[in-house]
Formats: C-alpha cells, sequence, structure tokens
C-alpha cells in the first residue's frame, strides 16, 4: 500500500478530524493582584473538525470543553472558579466553541466562532497557525494548530472580583486564551 502524501500547507488540507486531548492543550492567563499572571487550563476537552483548506467556507469546527476539569494547580482556587462566582459548573458543566467562519491566510487561519459559557454566547476571533502535518508512529495522520486570543472575561458574566487595597482589583478582566491543537485524520 502507497503512503499517501501529506498536507505541506494550510491550503492542502482536507478531511474530518478529531482532537488528541492527550497531546493538545487549552489554556489560560489572567493577571492576579496587577503583579503577576495566572496559568491555567481544561483538562477534559474534546472536538472535531471537518476542513477544507482549499473551501474554508466548507470548513466546520466544534469543541466540548467539560468547565469542572480546569486546573490553575491550586485546589482552593480551582473550586473558586468552579462555583457560582465564576463558571457554576453545576448549572453550566460545559464551554462549547462552535466554528462560524474561517478565513486562510498563508499558514493561519482565522476562526470565527460561537463561544459559550455559562449559558452566554459572544462571537470569537482566534487565528490558529497550521505547524504542519506528520504521520505518527501507528500509522495516523496528525497535525497541529498553535495560536491565542484576548477575551473579556465579563462578556461571559464572569463578573466577579475584589478590589485591592492599593487599588486596582484582584482578577483582570482581559484572559488570554492559549490554544496547542493535536488532531488525528478520521478514515
Amino acid at each position: 500500500m502507497a503512503a499517501t502524501a501529506l498536507p505541506s500547507t494550510l491550503a492542502d488540507l482536507k478531511g474530518t478530524y478529531v482532537l488528541d486531548p492527550s497531546h493538545s492543550q487549552l489554556g489560560f492567563v489572567a493577571r492576579h493582584a496587577m503583579v503577576t499572571k495566572v496559568r491555567g487550563s481544561f483538562t477534559d476537552v474534546s472536538g472535531s473538525a471537518t476542513v477544507d483548506g482549499a473551501n474554508p467556507s466548507a470548513s466546520s469546527l466544534n469543541v466540548t470543553v467539560k468547565a469542572d476539569s480546569i486546573d490553575t494547580r491550586s485546589e482552593g482556587r480551582d473550586g473558586h472558579l468552579r462555583g457560582a462566582d465564576f463558571f457554576d459548573v453545576e448549572q453550566f458543566p460545559e464551554i462549547t466553541f462552535t466554528g462560524t467562519g474561517f478565513a486562510i491566510d498563508g499558514d493561519v487561519v482565522e476562526v470565527t466562532g460561537d463561544l459559550t459559557i455559562k449559558g452566554t454566547t459572544h462571537p470569537v476571533t482566534i487565528p490558529l497557525e497550521y505547524q504542519g502535518a506528520v504521520t505518527d508512529p501507528w500509522g495516523n495522520e496528525r497535525i497541529g494548530f498553535e495560536g491565542a486570543a484576548v477575551v473579556n472575561r465579563k462578556d461571559w458574566n464572569l463578573t466577579w472580583n475584589a478590589a485591592l487595597e492599593t487599588g486596582g482589583v484582584l482578577v483582570s478582566e482581559k484572559v488570554t486564551l492559549e490554544i496547542e491543537i493535536s488532531a488525528t485524520k478520521q478514515a
């Protein structure tokens, strides 16, 4: 059986791909107490995409995040983030992103989609840089993307904060989403 040529550019991609959660990361960074940054991630993420690099409008993307999988390396902070002040995971167990538009410029695809957190949906555009394609040791075609976007958490009713005695607030409104995707092609 002859090997299939791997897509060398984003425009060459075509097919259905499933997110590999053990080799992907959905992280975030927020400023804490105005002087440092707190990093975290969600450890339970699933998703799939149908990609047509030659005809981006025929592409689709769906991602689901289990909100209670938040991990900032601090159990107390994670508990607070899971509670009603932030994600309210009892009432809103999932965060979703559904792609609504795809624009390719070289090795970057600008994915616009509906991000739903706590029952509130707003559009977000995330530039994702194509990292390439490989055949892994198990014969899977694997592709990679990396990107980041800044959002305002208050847009999704994540409004809890505390004033600092010296001025400012404990948690920044702006949050940077950091995305690293590894996905495998489905037959």
